[in-house]
């Protein structure tokens, strides 16, 4: 092991950090913040939590580090780009390897935050500085790394963690080859398909993601009333400089509201969006010419509903 990995980032000049000093207790005692839990009114079954970056849970003696990390499925670690980040890259290294130890079916996510106002050059220079001083993690330990550049003035952090969802889905191949297919056999451009509380995308078709081609899709993610579209969604709509008009129907069935939308575009494309469940929605980017076959867009869209309905029962069968 590179001797550089034995840093010890968590220790000052004047012996221990604070975080040495907490000693295992109940779950309160333990420096951790819920961020997200949303089990119960998102599709996404999972929780964010948040832990300060200078605790160190690998100390023996305040923390289980095999408890904490056993079960986890991605380490997302967030750097400051606007920031000295070289006391970070220390901790991240030192995080990983210690992680990876614990346990090494994690995936390890790197996101470069605050990157809005920065040149594309300036940001290629850090992806690249990082990778150059963590590159014997790759080599020597043969972990996976992924970096991300992230703001909170776009949609790049919903992409970020839509990727990073992504790894923990067990249906996501065959969610990607039923996308596929609809795409093939509908005309389609894009499709999408969106947890509609979180606005992550859960899945996609094989085709690349463009981030012009996904703003509007995600911003067309949003809240659902029984009348269609809430206020906040559609000006967001308006406000990209891309809404022309809309067509919102919803269809009532046993108490179930199933809502579309039709969102035609200043250049003739077309936002589809249909949803599958109450947590679900099928977003697809699709040209003029080719939305003049509905009725077969409609009907794909229904086999494409009840692929994904059945596809998670079977899952959920054999949990």
């Amino acid at each position: 092991m590179n001797e550089h990995y034995l840093y010890a980032p968590f220790e000052t000049e004047n012996g221990p950090t604070i975080t040495n000093q907490i000693m295992v207790g109940s779950p309160v005692d333990k420096p951790r913040i819920l961020l997200m839990g949303l089990p119960s009114r998102s599709f996404i079954d999972f929780q964010i939590w948040d832990f300060p970056g200078q605790v160190n849970f690998f100390d023996n003696s305040a923390y289980d580090a095999k408890e904490i990390f056993d079960t986890v499925g991605s380490l997302v670690f967030v750097i400051d780009a606007q920031d000295d980040y070289s006391d970070s890259l220390h901790r991240l290294q030192y995080t990983i390897v210690k992680a990876y130890q614990v346990n090494p079916n994690m995936t390890f996510e790197i996101l470069i935050h605050k990157v809005d106002g920065l040149s594309d050059d300036y940001k290629d220079d850090i992806v690249r500085k990082m990778q150059e001083y963590l590159k014997d993690i790759d080599q020597e330990e043969n972990i996976s790394l992924l970096y991300h550049l992230t703001s909170i003035y776009d949609n790049s952090i919903y992409e970020a963690f839509s990727k990073i969802i992504q790894k923990l889905i067990r249906e996501l191949p065959t969610l990607e080859n039923l996308l596929n297919i609809l795409r093939t056999n509908s005309g389609l451009e894009k499709a999408y398909l969106f947890d509609t509380l979180t606005k992550i995308y859960i899945a996609t078709d094989s085709t690349p993601v463009e981030m012009d081609s996904y703003e509007l899709p995600q911003s067309g993610c949003g809240p659902y009333t029984k009348d269609g579209y809430d206020e906040t969604t559609l000006d967001e709509l308006e406000l990209s400089g891309h809404f022309e008009g809309t067509n919102v129907t919803c269809n009532t069935f046993n108490n179930d509201i199933e809502a579309s939308s039709i969102i035609k575009l200043n250049n003739g494309d077309v936002l589809y969006m249909k949803e599958i469940n109450s947590l679900l929605a099928l977003i697809c980017m699709i040209r003029g010419d080719n939305f003049k076959k509905h009725g077969l867009i409609d009907y794909n869209f229904q086999c494409f509903t009840s692929a994904v309905t059945e596809l998670f029962k079977f899952s959920q069968k054999n949990e």
